[in-house]
């Protein structure tokens, strides 16, 4: 997600009623999602959520239907990854697809109903945020406590869904794999075990300006001894991002809506243009952590106070300045690295907390399968990449959660 620009003329398209599929929901046409919510198992999650949901007999009943469904698929993702009960297909256990098209099926789905009773669009579309939130991992997340876990530090890890599919709509993204893969395991460190939370985001600017990052991360912050988002980014290297931007480039999201201009939070009379990560990027970059190169990135891009004209500074932000884009870029990345690392810093936890942004290399096909049209929606280099980047995000987390506080900068 990092480095994307949108063109200057993008606009937004009005949303579409709650009743209507969405454009990431028509995508389910295509032979490739069929093809691979088939050859994962995953086919019959939406027949079989529609099913359920046409025995609802009320908006409450509906409701729990809903979360429970939702919750359902999250696990079945996350237990398909880490090799617990049949895989059902023949596509790798590590793949983040089927979660993502799955889920898509059940909104359309969702959308479509038409109910015995009378369902309010303001009630379909809270029961779409249920669907979404519990789906996600948002409403799994079960930090260790009490005497039994005492010494085992407790990690939050958030990933995305794939992006970009009109170029290639058989696209993964590891952030999410990487996602699936660690939650609720066990991380053991030099300083003890880490257990790990996971949840994944949209793509998509209208959740993030509705609040979504605050209200999943809001009451974990708090507990966790780390947190870190994570996201695709450039190819064939990790980034740490030092310094997140206030700044929307205006890129397409998954729904093929731009948004240009400053990040939208609560109370923006308080808002920097700036936040930094307070992960201990020194120790992650020096760590031997797999196969690929992990960079310490602090360039941004800015409007020097005074200025008019954006200016790129390898070495991060001059004092007044703007935001046109920072180390993540203007996409989504940078706004979720801005948005938990603002949370992290209005809850008063910057000087304890450490916390911030990881990009991962970007996820590419074998040769020979590089062709949307034509191409296999898998291949042994893409599964061996994803499980590779996978591998390395565990060892990073590690490397991080182990380092003692005082060299947490």
């Amino acid at each position: 997600m990092a480095g994307l620009v949108a063109p200057a003329t993008a606009t937004a398209a009005p949303p579409p009623p709650a009743s209507a599929p969405t454009v990431e929901e028509r995508r389910l046409d295509g032979e490739v999602p069929r093809e691979i919510l088939r050859r994962s198992g995953f086919a019959g999650v939406a027949p079989a959520f529609a099913r359920g949901l046409g025995r609802a007999d009320s908006y409450r009943e509906a409701r729990r239907i809903v979360a429970r469904e939702g919750s359902a698929l999250w696990r079945r993702a996350v237990d398909r990854a880490q090799g617990r009960g049949p895989a059902r297909g023949d596509i790798s256990r590590d793949d983040d697809r089927p979660l993502y098209w799955a889920r898509l099926g059940m909104t359309r789905e969702l959308r479509a109903w038409a109910p015995d009773f009378r369902l309010s669009e303001r009630q379909r579309e809270a029961l779409l945020g249920v669907l979404e939130r519990a789906s996600r991992g948002q409403g799994d997340i079960r930090l260790p406590h009490g005497e039994r876990d005492k010494g085992l530090r407790r990690v939050l890890l958030t990933g995305f869904d794939p992006f970009t599919l009109d170029r290639d709509i058989r696209i993964s993204n590891p952030s999410g794999a990487a996602a699936l893969a660690l939650d609720g395991t066990v991380i053991d460190t030099p300083d003890g075990p880490a257990r790990v939370e996971t949840a994944v985001f949209p793509v998509r600017w209208r959740d993030f300006a509705q609040g979504a990052v605050e209200r999943a991360l809001r009451p974990y912050l708090p507990r966790v001894d780390l947190f870190t988002t994570v996201s695709q980014g450039r190819v064939g290297r990790f980034d740490v991002e030092r310094t997140n931007g206030a700044w929307r480039g205006g890129f397409a999201d998954n729904d093929n809506v731009s948004r240009t201009g400053t990040v939208p939070v609560a109370d923006p009379a308080s808002q920097p243009q700036w936040t930094t990560t307070t992960l201990p990027y020194e120790a992650i970059t020096a760590a031997g952590t797999g196969r690929f190169p992990v960079y310490d990135n602090t360039s941004v891009t800015e409007i020097p106070a005074g200025g008019t004209e954006p200016v790129v500074r390898p070495e991060g932000p001059t004092p007044g300045s703007a935001a046109r884009a920072g180390g993540g870029g203007d996409y989504l990345s940078n706004e979720i690295a801005y948005r938990a690392t603002l949370l992290r810093d209005r809850l008063g936890l910057h000087g304890t907390l450490p916390g911030g942004h990881v990009h991962t290399p970007v996820l590419q096909f074998g040769a020979g399968n590089t062709d949307p049209a034509t191409g296999a929606v898998t291949d042994p280099a893409f599964v061996q990449s994803r499980l590779d980047i996978v591998a390395q995000v565990r060892a990073i987390v590690a490397a991080a959660v182990s380092t003692p506080k005082r060299d947490r900068s």
